[in-house]
């Protein structure tokens, strides 16, 4: 039996999140105002096809999959990367005098510009409708956040994960992810992320926390062709 996590697309739209899935038994998708994630039950021409019913205009469709995606000719193909799958509680870091808050719907302008700024991933102005999404403030400026996304079966995966590059060196990352982390383990659950295979740093920091690579998956943005 495949693991929940080698579709956790697929997963999480017919497990935690069914209830905002869009599609059917072929082809899922997040209302796009949330998020551009979507998958298939299996990658096959009937899958394209429900997928690409979905899709409207310019809409991109993110897929996270165990292998490389080979799209039809109705679909460009706008990125295809890797990316890193880590999974694992982060170790604790206390947030000492930092204060962190509970994002909500008056923070949306303040976390897309961040989001904007330091590109974590898509991030759309109903993205924080997913999970809890925490911040930290300095002088009324959001300069860090961190929160969660997609809940296949009892996974969490943390996402967002950004710092303002005039207040790095604070380790409000740090704090963040441990405050986010502790909030999922609390509820039973296991966190994980994604991060590009080409972002070293940020793989060797998520290691330093205590996370560890469970598998490398393949990013493909698909777009419909024109």
């Amino acid at each position: 039996m495949p693991h929940p996590l080698d579709h956790p697309i697929w997963t999480a739209l017919t497990t935690q999140h069914q209830a905002l899935a869009e599609g059917g038994d072929h082809a899922r998708r997040y209302p796009i105002a949330i998020t551009p994630f979507a998958d298939m039950a299996e990658i096959s021409s009937r899958g394209f096809a429900a997928l690409g019913a979905m899709m409207l205009g310019s809409e991109i469709a993110v897929l996270f999959t165990p292998d490389t995606v080979t799209a039809p000719a109705e679909f460009k193909v706008v990125l295809a990367e890797t990316g890193e799958q880590m999974i694992g509680t982060p170790a604790d870091v206390p947030a000492g005098d930092v204060d962190i808050l509970t994002l909500g719907v008056a923070d949306v302008p303040d976390m897309m510009a961040l989001t904007a700024l330091t590109k974590p991933g898509p991030f759309s102005a109903r993205t924080h409708e997913l999970g809890t999404f925490l911040g930290i403030r300095v002088d009324g400026q959001l300069v860090a956040m961190a929160g969660e996304r997609m809940k296949p079966a009892n996974y969490t995966e943390i996402t967002a994960v950004c710092v303002h590059p005039s207040h790095r060196g604070h380790g409000y990352g740090q704090i963040l992810l441990s405050a986010i982390s502790r909030q999922i383990v609390a509820r039973g659950e296991i966190p994980f992320l994604h991060v590009f295979t080409s972002n070293a740093s940020a793989i060797a920091l998520y290691r330093r926390q205590g996370m560890e690579i469970r598998r490398r998956l393949h990013v493909t943005v698909l777009q419909k062709q024109v």
